[in-house]
C-alpha cells in the first residue's frame, strides 16, 4: 500500500470566536447558512496585515444581516479584531479573507426564528501582495463571454445583498465550461448588462466610463465605488446607466473589478478583441497607490 504524503493544511481558521486548525474548523449540518444559503459574506483583501476598505465592508455587511433580519448582535470592532487575530495566527499579511455570518442553528422549517445565535466563520489564504510593488493574481487580462444565465431580478433576491445563495454565479460560470473564457458577463431580463458572476464591470468610451447602474440587479462592489472615486477625482466622466450588450463589445475599453483582482483589463469580450489602454492603466494603478496609502 502506498503512503499518504498529503499533508494537513497548517492554517487556523476563526470559528465562533476560537482559533481552530483547519480540519476542525467544522459548522453543523443542521446550519441555516449550508441548508438555506441564509447566511451574509465579504470576501476582502488584506494588505500589510489589515484588511482594506474594512469600513465600507463592514457597511455592505450590516445592509446584508439587516436585509436578512439576522440579528447577531456583533460590534463591526469584535469583527474586525477577529479577522486581525485570524491573520496573526496564519502568520499572514497579505491575504485573501472570506468572513462569513450565518443565522445558525434553528430548527428545520423554512420561516427563520426572531433569536439568533449566529455562526461567524473567518478563512483566510496566502494572497500575493498588490499595491505598487505587487504582483497581479490573474494570470492575465480576463477573457468575458455574455451567458444565458440572467442575473436574478431584485424583486426576487435583492442583488445588494451578499448571501452565501451564489447558485446565480456557478450557473453562469458553468457555461463558460470548453470555452476561452474565465468571466461570465450576466444580463438583466430586459436583456441589459448586469454584472460579472463575481466582478463588477466597466467600459472606456469617447465619454469617459460608464458602469451598470445600481437600479439593476448589480452588487453594490467595493472595488466599484473605489474605482468610481477615483476616476471623478481624475476628472474622468463616470455614468451609471442602463448598458446593452453591443456597448460592451465596441467599447475602447473593458475592465473589471472585484476585492480579489482589484482592476482587472479584459482582452475579449464574446470573441471581440478589446483590450486594455490609458485609462483602464491610469485607474488601475491610481487604486493601487491607495492601497499603499492606507498603510504608509
Amino acid at each position: 500500500m502506498s503512503e499518504n504524503t498529503d499533508e494537513a493544511d497548517p492554517r487556523l481558521y476563526h470559528v465562533d470566536g476560537e482559533l481552530v486548525p483547519a480540519d476542525r474548523a467544522t459548522v453543523s449540518v443542521e446550519d441555516r447558512g449550508f441548508q438555506y444559503g441564509d447566511a451574509a459574506f465579504e470576501t476582502l483583501r488584506a494588505y500589510g496585515g489589515d484588511v482594506f476598505g474594512w469600513e465600507a465592508h463592514a457597511d455592505r455587511l450590516a445592509a446584508t444581516c439587516d436585509l436578512l433580519a439576522i440579528d447577531h448582535g456583533l460590534a463591526r470592532d469584535d469583527l474586525h479584531d477577529r479577522i486581525r487575530e485570524t491573520l496573526d495566527a496564519n502568520d499572514l499579511d497579505d491575504a485573501y479573507v472570506r468572513l462569513s455570518i450565518s443565522r445558525g442553528v434553528q430548527p428545520g422549517k423554512l420561516d427563520p426564528d426572531p433569536e439568533v445565535d449566529p455562526t461567524v466563520v473567518i478563512v483566510v489564504k496566502p494572497l500575493p501582495r498588490g499595491g505598487l510593488d505587487g504582483e497581479p493574481v490573474w494570470d492575465g487580462p480576463a477573457t468575458l463571454r455574455t451567458v444565458s444565465t440572467q442575473r436574478i431580478p431584485d424583486a426576487a433576491v435583492p442583488a445588494r445583498a451578499k448571501t452565501h445563495n451564489y447558485l446565480n454565479g456557478i450557473l453562469a460560470r458553468l457555461e463558460l465550461r470548453g470555452t476561452d473564457a474565465d468571466e461570465a458577463v450576466m444580463l438583466d431580463s430586459a436583456g441589459h448588462v448586469a454584472e460579472g458572476a463575481t466582478s463588477n464591470v466597466f467600459a472606456v468610451d469617447g465619454d469617459g466610463l460608464l458602469t451598470p447602474a445600481l437600479s439593476g440587479p448589480v452588487l453594490p462592489g467595493i472595488t466599484r465605488a473605489t474605482v468610481i472615486d477615483i476616476a471623478e477625482e481624475e476628472g474622468i466622466p463616470v455614468r451609471e446607466v442602463t448598458i446593452a450588450p453591443d456597448a460592451l463589445r465596441t467599447a475602447e475599453e473593458l475592465f473589471c473589478t472585484n476585492s480579489t483582482w482589484e482592476v482587472r483589463p479584459v482582452e475579449a469580450i464574446d470573441g471581440a478583441s478589446v483590450g486594455g489602454g490609458p485609462v483602464t492603466e491610469l485607474l488601475a494603478r491610481r487604486y493601487r497607490e491607495r492601497v499603499e496609502a492606507q498603510y504608509d
